[in-house]
């Protein structure tokens, strides 16, 4: 599968998911959702927000207990046969969980911008995640979901 196809998968997969739970995860609708359903849906979070404004974004946006506070790390590390990408996504919830209740916080644009500074190292970890796993962490991830949902 090509990147491209494994990207258009990823999007057409998870947009199926997101209608099902009528476009919002709450703690009514997280049951609908398989583990392994959440995961895909995990890894688009991700995808998306940090290919346009990196962690700093997933976080203020509210996502960041869902990818790098629940099972996603370790399901990628122990299950999903990305241990590196999984390790990866527990050195980023290290640096979230030690800033998360400044990172969470309500605040205007400009304070937003200034985390990208004050925050260097999620801000770093966004241009790691762009240039050593996108490309071959989408492809293996979607690979992946496949052979669970062929079965």
């Amino acid at each position: 599968m090509t990147y491209e196809d494994s990207v258009t998968y990823l999007n057409s997969e998870t947009d199926q998911l997101i209608a099902r739970i009528d476009g919002q995860l709450t703690d009514d609708n997280m049951n609908l959702l398989s583990l392994n359903e959440h995961c895909l849906l995990a890894y688009r979070y991700l995808r998306d927000e940090v290919m346009d404004g990196g962690f700093i974004q997933l976080i203020q946006n509210g996502y960041g207990p869902y990818v790098l506070l629940g099972p996603f790390p370790m399901l990628m590390k122990k299950e999903w046969g990305q241990k590196q990408f999984g390790q990866f996504l527990f050195d980023v919830a290290r640096e979230y969980k030690a800033h998360r209740s400044e990172l969470e916080a309500d605040k205007s644009d400009d304070d937003f911008m200034a985390q990208y500074e004050q925050f260097e190292a999620l801000n770093d970890y966004g241009d790691d995640y762009l240039d050593e796993y996108e490309e071959t962490v989408t492809p293996a991830i979607v690979e992946h979901y496949q052979s669970l949902t062929d079965k």
